[in-house]
């Protein structure tokens, strides 16, 4: 699957790239759709999209005991601005096929965009002999998990690098937070509805599996800037063992997803 989208994503590209350019209109965004039946909650009433971004980071796991279920405790990701690339926009817009399939292609083209605890962690491998290691060794140096700002250079997949836009963590209440500092926009969320990611997205590194995708409303401290809702949608990845294998001990799993930004 991943290879086969890697591919896709460039053939994709080369025929874009050859077709005259599309007319100069503004894109209708439309929200993914899991296409399983069930979706997440419509944007509220109101809001407009702000931007579009593709993430790529870990998603960090505990484990109380061999037999519990592991509990999700946060996540940390870089953020880089993908909203030029939407399909019809012009001169920049992609094919949708190859629009979607940005997540995975950076999943597997990208070193994780973090400060990793253990370095040899950051090299995904590739679709055919991926890096796998323990989940233990893919956490971030707490104190500094992101490294210096920089675009995102996808040789041969993408035309052009895709611009650095912020980062995703929780902070220390365990409140989902989204520093878009390159756009000036904050948001501090609750997670106010979840579906399952269908059974063809990517499964990740790992092998474990896509996370869901979510809907992030603003919390009620008043701390946002701008950012009402954010949608996290097609994603790869991400999932993690469960207790019996990590042997009761936590670990981190890396992971893509579009995120969505509305306000």
């Amino acid at each position: 699957m991943a290879a086969r989208s890697l591919t896709l994503l460039a053939s994709l590209l080369a025929v874009v790239s050859a077709a005259p350019p599309p007319p100069c209109k503004a894109p209708t965004y439309a929200l993914p759709l899991t296409g399983t039946g069930t979706e997440l909650p419509p944007v509220s009433p109101g809001l407009a999209l702000l931007k579009i971004a593709v993430g790529h980071g870990i998603q960090n796991y505990t484990c109380a005991s061999n037999s519990a279920a592991t509990v999700a405790t946060g996540a940390l990701a870089t953020l880089y601005d993908v909203t030029n690339l939407y399909p019809g926009t012009a001169k920049t817009g992609l094919h949708p096929d190859a629009f979607n399939a940005i997540s995975n292609a950076v999943l597997w083209g990208q070193n994780l965009p973090l400060n990793l605890q253990n370095a040899a962690a950051a090299s995904p491998g590739t679709p055919s002999i991926p890096n796998v290691l323990g989940e233990a060794d893919y956490g971030a140096v707490i104190a500094d998990p992101f490294l210096a700002a920089a675009a995102l250079p996808l040789p041969g997949v993408l035309p052009k690098s895709v611009p650095f836009l912020g980062h995703h963590y929780f902070d220390s209440n365990g409140v989902p937070i989204f520093n878009l500092v390159a756009a000036n926009l904050y948001g501090s969320m609750n997670k106010t509805g979840n579906v399952k990611a269908p059974s063809t997205a990517g499964t990740g590194i790992l092998s474990t599996g896509a996370v869901d995708w979510l809907q992030l409303s603003a919390s009620s401290n008043a701390a946002s800037n701008s950012i009402k809702q954010v949608y996290r949608v097609i994603t790869v990845g991400g999932a993690s063992h469960t207790c019996d294998i990590l042997n009761a001990a936590g670990g981190s799993v890396p992971y893509t997803a579009f995120y969505w930004f509305f306000g």
